[in-house]
């Protein structure tokens, strides 16, 4: 049995989840799903990141104290795991007593590495990072993104030598010891490290930041939440004595946003290798999602909500609509319109309508009994090279290429014809062509769509069919 190690980054508990974090967490099930299906023993981690400034502020906004703000939002993102039929084994939160443990022993690991001087730079609470003085100036003084002006600060901080890393990094990015995809992200990320890296600073004042994890042997300040959060990968596994950190690591694929390109593929990787820790096998980069064409904002009343997706369509049909028709190499759109479409014409039209004629067929005029059905005989290479190469848009296409195939030979054969004509062999050879490739399509479909991939098997897994009751894709009156 191998081994299988996928993590998605770790969500911020600054808001409630979000469409994006949903599309992360669907591709990272897909690559667990299909990981146990092929025998490997797996972990699979999501979780939350919980310290710095910027929750400090939104909890005290909220009268609350940061615990308890950050217990409540996480409480969420559990809530749409489960939602979403997503399974990870491991749930990770950077306030676990565990990770705070851990995570300090890891920084007394890369003591070689760290210094302490003095920091002058541009600073966003928004972002909890810092930025150059072209930064600023090209926003004219004002974050983009959170829409308040940056902050001068001078601090004494402790650094990390990021820099002494650089042709290592670079090295393992260009010989495939380290593989980012898709290969855009990796041009960009290795852009940024031609021109060098820079020390990075790695630590805040506790007098600014209080709530965090003290540097150890400095409790004036703590440690930088980008920084501590990236540990999580490891310290979930019991770095550095526990079994499952010496039989999991390195990881085999980690998720990440576009947005958080530079700290995975640049600061984490240097982070392990001063601990003497081989890199992550594979880094997957997504794109963002943006709703009607236009950015998500409360303002513009455009924001989708997951939960409510899938209360109304179901899980499965939500899970469908992201992993085909969000570009896996690029960013994507969600449109209500769009969903409906696809909901009604590939979903019920297709899929549901395949499956279900062919087993009330079967029922019909053979009493759902069908003899001699083959072993599949479909070439899948496609399919597999896909999901290895994290294009779930591409393995879903070569899967519909079979549904639509099938639906064109049930018209192309007319089996009520056969009936009709009392030919009983041709039409139980048709019907077990049929069935061995439905039965096919749920194994393949079972890391994507889980219940309807269950569904489909118990109506055509044994040898007397089962009708499916209603639909496979029933949709619930609002």
């Amino acid at each position: 049995m191998g081994k299988y190690y996928v993590t998605t980054s770790i969500a911020y508990v600054n808001a409630d989840p979000h469409i994006g974090f949903a599309l992360e967490l669907i591709y990272a099930d897909v690559l667990a799903r299909y990981a146990r299906n092929h025998g490997d023993d797996v972990i699979f981690v999501t979780g939350t990141d919980e310290h710095g400034g910027k929750i400090a502020e939104r909890a005290k906004a909220a009268g609350q104290i940061p615990q308890e703000y950050a217990d409540a939002i996480s409480n969420r993102f559990r809530e749409l795991t489960k939602t979403l039929l997503i399974s990870n084994n491991r749930f990770i939160r950077t306030t676990d007593p565990g990770h705070e443990q851990r995570a300090a022993a890891i920084w007394k690991q890369l003591k070689k590495d760290i210094y302490k001087g003095k920091y002058e730079g541009w600073y966003c609470v928004g972002d909890e990072a810092f930025f150059t003085d072209a930064e600023v100036k090209a926003n004219n003084g004002i974050c983009p993104a959170h829409n308040r002006p940056y902050e001068k600060l001078t601090e004494e901080n402790y650094f990390f030598k990021l820099s002494a890393y650089t042709d290592s990094i670079k090295q393992a990015i260009k010989d495939g010891r380290y593989k980012i995809i898709p290969p855009t992200r990796r041009n960009e990320i290795l852009a940024v490290i031609e021109r060098g890296l820079s020390d990075i600073s790695i630590s805040r004042p506790k007098e600014k930041i209080s709530w965090g994890i003290p540097v150890p042997g400095d409790p004036s300040q703590v440690i930088y939440v980008w920084f501590e959060a990236l540990m999580n990968y490891i310290t979930v596994l019991g770095y550095p004595e526990h079994a499952d950190f010496k039989r999991f690591w390195p990881a085999d694929v980690q998720l990440i946003g576009k947005d958080i390109i530079r700290f995975h593929a640049a600061i984490w990787p240097a982070m392990l290798l001063s601990l003497g820790l081989p890199l992550p096998k594979k880094l997957y980069v997504h794109g963002f999602i943006t709703s009607d064409g236009k950015k998500m904002s409360k303002t513009l009343g455009n924001v989708v909500d997951p939960f409510e997706v899938v209360k109304r369509y179901g899980v499965d049909a939500f899970r469908y609509y992201l992993l085909r028709h969000m570009p896996s190499y690029n960013d994507g759109d969600f449109s209500q319109e769009r969903f409906k479409e696809v909901y009604n014409g590939e979903l019920a039209h297709e899929l549901g309508n395949l499956v279900q004629r062919t087993v009330a067929m079967a029922i019909q005029y053979l009493k759902g009994e069908v003899k001699d059905v083959p072993p599949p005989e479909h070439d899948m290479k496609a399919y597999e090279e896909a999901i290895d190469a994290c294009r779930f848009d591409q393995a879903l296409e070569v899967l519909w290429g079979q549904v639509r195939g099938l639906n064109q030979y049930i018209d192309e054969e007319k089996p009520w014809e056969i009936a009709k004509a009392g030919e009983v062999d041709h039409l139980n050879e048709v019907l077990a062509y049929l069935i061995s490739s439905i039965r096919e399509i749920a194994d393949l479909l079972a890391p994507f769509l889980p219940e309807t991939a269950a569904k489909i098997s118990a109506a055509v897994g044994s040898n007397k069919l089962q009708s499916i009751n209603g639909t496979l894709f029933p949709i619930k009156k609002q």
